[in-house]
């Protein structure tokens, strides 16, 4: 398990991320169009996956802009944002932003993605919800970054998640 912090509180996740070298755990991810989205159907591709509490709050809807800004230099790859908000929250954000090189999938359905992946906050006031992190994936879905970010309040580190990239 990973500690964390909010507020100057340690929080606690129910795992680790994967590691670098690892194969990415597969996923079962609700789209906004409520289709399942699974690892298979971005075979192929790189991904980056941003992974965080809810796109209602200022650092997680920060990050899905700056990821959608960044992505649009990149070749072969998709941008997963990753969280338990419901894909009616999800699509109304990126629709309002004009966000159009992000893929946004919620873990609401069943929430396997938060555990396999280490990331469902176990203690704390946000429990239930992702922590923040990001993995990066190559075509194979092997990890080659990933980072869990250690207060929920600060910004991935997005200039070592895509350098694994160029």
């Amino acid at each position: 398990m990973a500690s964390i912090k909010l507020g100057g509180n340690t929080i606690e996740t129910i795992g680790t991320l994967p590691q670098t070298g690892e194969h990415a755990p597969d996923f079962k991810l609700v789209a906004q169009d409520l289709s399942t989205k699974s690892l298979s159907d971005y075979r192929g591709s790189r991904i980056v996956m941003n992974i965080f509490p809810s796109i209602d709050t200022n650092v997680c809807a920060t990050s899905v802009r700056k990821f959608n800004e960044k992505a649009t230099s990149l070749k072969n790859t998709k941008v997963l944002c990753i969280s338990r908000d419901l894909p009616f929250a999800q699509k109304r954000f990126v629709n309002d932003e004009d966000l159009h090189n992000v893929i946004n999938l919620s873990d609401f359905r069943d929430g396997s993605f938060g555990k396999n992946y280490g990331v469902e906050m176990t203690t704390g006031d946000l429990r239930g919800l992702l922590s923040r992190a990001v993995v990066v994936l190559d075509e194979n879905g092997k990890v080659i970054h990933s980072q869990q970010v250690s207060d929920i309040g600060e910004e991935p580190d997005y200039l070592a998640a895509l350098k694994t990239l160029l």
